[in-house]
C-alpha cells in the first residue's frame, strides 16, 4: 500500500480541499502581478512563494519514483508544486492546453497516491479559463 494511501480518504480530502481554495487563490494573486506571457519556471516560482506566504507548506519540483518489474526509476516524473503533502500542482504557461497536460496529471496523482490536483495555466487573459480541477478517485 501506498503511504499517502494509509491515511484517512475524509483527511486528505479535506486537506487537499482548503489547499486548493488557499493556490487557488494565490494563482490569482499572481496572475494579476504577472499577468500572461511569462515563463513556466516564474509563476512556479512565484506561485510556491506565495502559497507559502498564506501559511501552507509548499515542495517544488517533487520526485515520484516508479518500478516495474524490479526496475526502479527513482525520478519518474516531477511534482511542479506539492501543497501540503496533499494537492498536486501542474503549472502551464501555454497558449491552448493539451489532453496530454490533463494525462499527465491524473498520471501523477495515480503514482503518488493523491487525490487532488489542479491544472493552472498562466497563459491566459483569465485565469479562471485556464484552471482544471483533476480527482483521483483511486
Amino acid at each position: 500500500m501506498h503511504p499517502r494511501r494509509m491515511r484517512q480518504p475524509d483527511e486528505m480530502r479535506a486537506r487537499a480541499h482548503a489547499a486548493s481554495s488557499i493556490a487557488l487563490d494565490a494563482g490569482y494573486y499572481v496572475h494579476s502581478l504577472i499577468g500572461p506571457g511569462a515563463l513556466e519556471q516564474t509563476y512556479q516560482a512565484f506561485l510556491a512563494e506565495e502559497i507559502r506566504f498564506r501559511g501552507l507548506p509548499v515542495r517544488t519540483q517533487v520526485p515520484i519514483p516508479v518500478s516495474h518489474r524490479g526496475v526502479k526509476l527513482d525520478v519518474a516524473y516531477r511534482i511542479d508544486l506539492l501543497v501540503d503533502e496533499a494537492l498536486v500542482i501542474e503549472v502551464k504557461a501555454v497558449v491552448r492546453p493539451h489532453p496530454i497536460h490533463r494525462a499527465q496529471l491524473v498520471s501523477y496523482l495515480r503514482l503518488g497516491g493523491y487525490r487532488m490536483g489542479l491544472l493552472l495555466n498562466f497563459h491566459v487573459e483569465r485565469l479562471k479559463d485556464g484552471i482544471r480541477r483533476v480527482l483521483n478517485d483511486w
